[in-house]
């Protein structure tokens, strides 16, 4: 059973608080653990470690003298260590002004500048290794196709039926397949028709059988937040028509809602043999390029895939972990692409999402499903280490710009440098918080 199935829709309220909570709360734990972790093994102590912020519901004290609690508002964390005054990792003057210096090497402000560099730094790597770790689970979970035309599993659709699980796939229109890679290459090049001629290996015999069309106008995917997902798709739909007219491809699909633009747009679905009519209305979206940088384009939220999941094999460690790392560079390299293209211009700015956003994108991940909810959360994982590397003054990318100064100089900023540039650092935070808060409000 689904987790999140459990929980009562009302529209959407209940399911997007818990889903966004338990998502925020397991990224902000790794983040914090990695500062506190670290921190212990460069042998600097932590007085507390709070999952939230605000009153206290839950605490207790380890072997170590750490308390470890839960507090009411469950928007962050944060790891104090001896001699902070503060969550921030501000200087506790009267502390340290009691302190030996055999006694200061425990804290984060006597301590040698690697181990602060090292505990400061491991926030955001431990997210990193989170979502890698995330994305080679779900490599492994679900395998990697091979090689071969090979047919996994046949997607339900109309045609579909002619196909088998374990076919092999050696030509397409009479073009011959060699692999899986080729099968891909000479479907794209195909002119749009409801069906399409396969010639296939079936235990041992050739045939000729009449299939779908490779690439079916199929919702594969429905992305969250889409207003195909608004309007009630679901993966498996199979678009049959838009505004009247018969589409037998995905790319059909796609020029049909990019002329469409903003307007309107009627879709007869096939679901399970059942035909139903749906309506909604594109949406405009900057997407990355596949060679860089972004493109505008009107959407409905789907993506497309083959009419059948090829057969898969089972991913080994490395190379699961191998994948993991690529996804996690590839966020973060359409990331930052994303944030210079906004403030470039080239894009709208509505691409920056604040907390509401962020939120109900967390519930519409966990309404498809635990594979889409985990697999946003590997996403999210990696923006919040990412943001926390900028190299703003109260973010970790603050704090490695002090120590990188230290290294260079020989001496930390003055504490006068120290407030005046927190103070700034907090208020380009906050504006940043509310711009994109309102983003959330007022962007279509």
């Amino acid at each position: 059973m689904e987790f999140f199935a459990q929980f009562p829709d009302f529209g959407g309220g209940l399911r997007t608080l818990v889903a966004f909570v338990g998502a925020l709360s397991v990224i902000v734990a790794i983040h914090e653990y990695g500062h506190y972790i670290v921190g212990r093994w460069c042998g600097i102590k932590a007085d507390v470690f709070s999952l939230g912020f605000g009153p206290v519901v839950f605490s207790r004290v380890d072997r170590h003298g750490t308390r470890w609690q839960i507090a009411a508002l469950p928007l962050g964390g944060f790891v104090k260590f001896k001699g902070d005054a503060d969550a921030a990792s501000g200087r506790d003057e009267e502390v340290m002004a009691a302190l030996s210096p055999e006694a200061a090497r425990d804290t984060m402000h006597g301590a040698p500048l690697w181990a602060r560099a090292a505990t400061v730094a491991a926030g955001p790597v431990f997210n990193f290794v989170f979502s890698i770790l995330i994305f080679a689970g779900i490599a492994i979970s679900i395998g990697i196709a091979t090689d071969e035309a090979r047919i996994g599993q046949v997607k339900p659709m109309p045609g579909a039926e002619r196909l088998q699980e374990g076919d092999l796939i050696t030509a397409l229109n009479g073009a011959a397949v060699k692999d899986l890679r080729d099968f891909a290459t000479i479907a794209t090049e195909l002119p749009a028709a409801p069906f399409a001629d396969y010639t296939l290996e079936r235990a041992g015999r050739v045939m000729q059988v009449e299939g779908p069309f490779p690439f079916p106008p199929l919702a594969d995917q429905v992305n969250p937040d889409s207003p195909a997902q608004d309007a009630g798709l679901i993966a498996g739909d199979v678009i049959l028509s838009v505004d009247g007219t018969p589409i037998s491809s995905f790319t059909e699909l796609r020029e049909a809602v990019a002329l469409a633009g903003g307007s309107e747009v009627a879709l007869q679905i096939w679901r399970a043999g059942a035909l139903l009519d749906v309506s909604l209305t594109p949406k405009r979206m900057d997407v990355p390029r596949a060679e860089g940088g972004f493109e505008t384009r009107w959407l409905i939220g789907v993506t497309g895939g083959l009419a059948f999941v090829p057969e898969t094999r089972n991913a080994g460690p490395v190379e699961a972990l191998q994948i993991g790392v690529s996804q996690v560079g590839s966020i973060i390299k359409t990331s930052l692409s994303g944030m210079w293209h906004m403030v470039t211009g080239a894009i709208s700015s509505c691409n920056l999402r604040g907390p509401l956003g962020i939120a109900q994108s967390s519930g519409n991940a966990a309404a498809q499903g635990s594979f889409t909810f985990i697999w946003f959360i590997g996403m999210l994982s990696t923006a919040v280490g990412l943001m926390n590397l900028f190299p703003v003054p109260v973010l970790d990318g603050g704090h490695l710009v002090f120590h990188a100064w230290e290294a260079v100089t020989g001496k930390p900023p003055s504490d006068r440098a120290l407030r005046g540039l927190m103070t700034a650092g907090l208020t380009i935070l906050l504006s940043l918080m509310v711009f994109a808060l309102t983003n959330d409000l007022f962007c279509p």
